[in-house]
């Protein structure tokens, strides 16, 4: 049965079927009879997103996959409860809209800007236990499950993180919503977005000669009497993993108007590398809900993999509905790429292909922390964006790990942060992020590869 044509009793289907299948990554629950009573509340509660709002998604998702627009989506590794504040939130939508910014310009594309935000509270592990000497505790798994602080009590998986889970995001979509229809998102306030944020570093002095730029252009438009107030908001969507099936399956909903089920716990959710299993339980419920969706591909993906995903997950071949976030590292990302796109393209599947330059280049400094070098991930990206081009394809944006805080967790960039600088503001739950000028960094240098490929295709980047 193909997701377009779902009869509406697709809710208990979806929200159910997974149950029969392998579950990987799921915490071991010590009290299933409260695990049942949180999940019966979630079942109750209003959804976070609303079926509309996914379909407008899946709409612009398609435009990525055809060549007419560029994904950006980034935030935290792992969003924690203590940082679920206005300040941390208003940073993290302030550096992406300047990243997107300055990716409008450099493309002429519309960007989809798409936050790792309200539901990233979930993290999977290489390892359910963690050693520190001769005590063993079960691993951190993220805010949703258990605390980061190494004690018994601490790392004891408690169901009642969900229901923090749910209010923490609704309070971050309140605010979201808020600032980018409330004025914060205005274009004519690019300005005021880099005051105290970046203005000291060269990213920031490139973003200001920008700013000027963009303000002569609306003076311009303004004097030949365009309404420029259509400026004043912003399209911003909301995504996570998609790794704890309770939760997910506690928020599905039923769209009274089409019938089809829907993950209403963000608008575009992702299957892990860790839980792309084919005959797994998380294939099984994405390939349920009408959402736009994504999988992450790590270095041994093979091309069957892909093919068996693309004909699980997306059987109708529906722009949009599906994209391969590639996570192979700087090293691989040139190998593994091209067969993949070929293939894909082969069985004239419209997906959209995406850059995660940060997993696949996670190292380990002399200090004991996990970091990325800056060069590593530009080069990933680069060696995306060549393979696209050479193969005519559309390189369609990337999914990045940052924050708007001035962290030290990976090294290089502009402002070159060094491996002894780690330990200054290292304050990450799970993975090193980009900082603020990092990812201004990055964007700068993405939007310069996109006009190289425009150049040489003699068009926009497609």
């Amino acid at each position: 049965m193909r997701i377009s044509k779902r009869e509406p009793e697709a809710k208990n289907d979806a929200a159910d079927s997974w149950r029969e299948f392998p579950a990987a990554q799921q915490p071991e629950w010590p009290d299933p009879a409260e695990l049942r009573e949180v999940a019966a509340q979630l079942s109750a509660l209003p959804p976070l997103v609303f079926a509309a709002e996914c379909d407008l998604l899946r709409r612009r998702m398609a435009a990525v996959a055809r060549g007419e627009a560029v994904l950006l989506q980034g935030g935290d590794c792992a969003e924690t409860f203590a940082r679920t504040t206005a300040d941390a939130i208003r940073g993290k939508l302030k550096t992406l809209l300047q990243m997107a910014v300055v990716l409008t310009h450099a493309t002429a594309l519309p960007v989809v800007k798409v936050g790792r935000m309200a539901g990233q509270y979930a993290k999977p592990r290489s390892s359910s236990e963690e050693r520190r000497g001769d005590l063993v505790l079960p691993s951190y798994r993220g805010d949703a499950v258990n605390g980061l602080e190494f004690t018994a009590a601490s790392r004891r998986p408690d169901a009642g993180r969900l229901r923090k889970m749910y209010e923490s995001s609704a309070t971050t979509l309140n605010l979201v919503r808020a600032l980018t229809t409330g004025g914060f998102a205005d274009l004519r306030q690019v300005h005021a977005w880099n005051q105290g944020f970046v203005a000291d570093s060269r990213a920031g002095e490139r973003y200001e000669m920008l700013a000027r730029e963009l303000d002569r252009s609306l003076a311009f438009m303004r004097a030949c009497g365009v309404d420029t107030r259509e400026l004043g908001t912003a399209e911003f969507f909301v995504s996570h993993e998609g790794l704890l099936l309770d939760y997910e399956s506690a928020l599905t909903r039923v769209d009274s108007d089409s019938g089809r089920a829907y993950a209403t716990s963000g608008h575009l959710l992702w299957i892990g590398e860790r839980t792309r299993d084919l005959d797994g339980a998380h294939v099984e419920y994405f390939s349920r809900v009408a959402n736009p969706i994504a999988v992450k591909l790590g270095p041994a993906t093979r091309p069957d993999d892909v093919l068996a995903l693309l004909e699980r997950l997306d059987p109708d071949r529906e722009a949009g509905r599906l994209t391969f976030v590639v996570r192979a590292g700087a090293d691989k990302i040139r190998d593994l790429l091209p067969t993949l796109v070929e293939k894909v393209n082969a069985e004239g599947a419209q997906v959209c292909w995406v850059s995660d330059p940060m997993h696949g280049n996670t190292i380990t400094a002399a200090s004991g922390h996990k970091t990325r070098r800056f060069d590593a991930i530009l080069d990933e990206v680069r060696g995306f964006v060549e393979v696209h081009h050479e193969l005519g394809s559309h390189p369609g944006g990337i999914h990045v790990e940052l924050t708007g805080d001035d962290v030290t967790e990976c090294v290089g960039g502009g402002n070159a942060i060094l491996p002894e600088d780690l330990h200054q503001r290292y304050e990450t739950a799970c993975d090193p992020r980009l900082n603020h000028t990092q990812s201004l960094d990055l964007a700068f240098l993405l939007a310069e590869m996109y006009r190289e490929n425009a150049g040489r295709s003699g068009g926009v980047a497609h």
